[in-house]
């Protein structure tokens, strides 16, 4: 099954920063009940943003696919969570 929708990271890791192969993308902070509001973020021309809820640095990475990130397994595959 492919990744439907907006793709979602969370950083229950709490790593100061996540490398990801997208530029626009949702942040929902830590994975529910410890998530705070899910925020859509655009990196536009830049390479980077900053989650302005958690502070996490959201950092753009060419090599890697749209699930992929760095560190590993901060991305949300479950659809529900989208609501």
């Amino acid at each position: 099954m492919g990744h439907i929708g907006t793709p979602q990271f969370t950083n229950d890791v709490g790593a100061e920063k996540i490398e990801i192969g997208v530029k626009e993308f949702k942040c929902i902070g830590a994975k529910s009940p410890f998530d705070h509001p899910h925020v859509y973020l655009d990196m536009g021309q830049d390479n980077e943003i900053i989650c302005p809820y958690c502070s996490t640095l959201y950092t753009y990475n060419s090599e890697l696919s749209v699930t992929e990130t760095k560190p590993a397994n901060c991305c949300v595959l479950d659809e529900s969570v989208d609501a």
